[in-house]
């Protein structure tokens, strides 16, 4: 077997006395993306920080392209992209400025990277703002700078903490685009994300986190045929909380409430679903399959979980 291009290995990381991160093992292999999911306090930032040296770990140690962090974090660092949760760009310089001044940080020759800049913006959709500043941006265009900004050095590993968060449908599709000719390319992407269908469209595989520690793994598809009944009903109106305790649960292999709809877990939802005309023609009904929200939810609970 060939040397995965990331390798954490039973990273842990403590604050007093809270553990952030257990234990946590993980690998990234070339041309993959790994996704990480969990609510919010479960370790996510903390992960990618020890990823780009910015933390150091109490435990474990990583290897990234065949070398060692946090010993030769110079040298990775050369090698990744990372666009951050919040943008970083510089206010004052247009988009091509940002794009030129990031890019030497890095010591690459001058004529190279302005070279680069006129691909950089086109793969941003981003040619016709080229001396635009970032305030002069939409949410979705400022993202595609950071991301153009990412790859100014062709980079081997990407690293992207939420990269679309607070965007609108639209420019959460363009970016996914942009992701998806990325690993066309051979790239490689660790990515956080809260958008469950984000995840499950980008990513080879994923890590459930929850308290810093890892509760599951694998391909999307894998993890909810092997954790979730196969059909979802989704109940909802006048008189739904009541099914949850009704006889017509027994119809279901698992029944969950959130608000004021009741969600049935099932293998078959026909015998269900006539039940529920028949009975409760009133109610409102969604029939689905399970997804990888489903999943997420029984994993990590319906509790919402504050920023700390």
């Amino acid at each position: 077997m060939t040397e995965p291009l990331f390798d954490a290995r039973a990273l842990t990381k403590r604050y007093g006395d809270s553990t952030v991160v257990d234990a946590l093992s993980f690998r990234i292999e070339s041309g993959e993306c790994l996704g990480v999911i969990g609510p919010n306090g479960a370790g996510k930032t903390t992960t990618i920080r020890m990823c780009l040296g910015l933390t150091e770990p109490d435990s474990g140690e990583i290897t990234a392209l065949g070398l060692r962090m946090p010993r030769d974090a110079l040298a990775i660092k050369a090698q990744l992209g990372v666009v951050s949760q919040f943008d970083s760009l510089d206010p004052d310089f247009s988009c091509a400025e940002n794009l030129l001044v990031y890019g030497r940080y890095f010591g690459l020759p001058e004529q190279w990277i302005r070279d680069r800049i006129p691909q950089l913006l086109e793969f941003a959709a981003l040619t016709h703002k080229a001396d635009a500043r970032p305030v002069e941006l939409s949410g979705g265009m400022r993202r595609r700078l950071s991301l153009a900004r990412a790859l100014v050095n062709d980079p081997r590993l990407l690293l992207l903490d939420e990269p679309t968060t607070g965007l609108d449908p639209q420019a959460r599709h363009l970016m996914w685009e942009r992701l998806q000719v990325l690993l066309q390319q051979g790239k490689s992407i660790l990515l956080t994300t809260h958008f469950m269908d984000e995840a499950e469209r980008l990513c080879n595989r994923l890590l459930v986190l929850d308290h810093g520690r890892k509760i599951a793994e694998g391909r999307p598809r894998d993890l909810i045929a092997e954790h979730l009944e196969p059909d979802v009903v989704e109940a909802y109106g006048n008189g739904a909380l009541a099914l949850a305790e009704s006889p017509l649960r027994t119809l279901a292999g698992r029944t969950e409430v959130s608000g004021e709809t009741v969600f049935f877990y099932t293998q078959d939802a026909r015998p269900l679903l006539d039940a529920l005309a028949r009975e409760h023609p009133k109610l409102r009904t969604l029939h689905r399959p399970a997804n990888l929200e489903d999943l997420f939810l029984k994993m990590t609970g319906r509790q919402i979980r504050e920023e700390a």
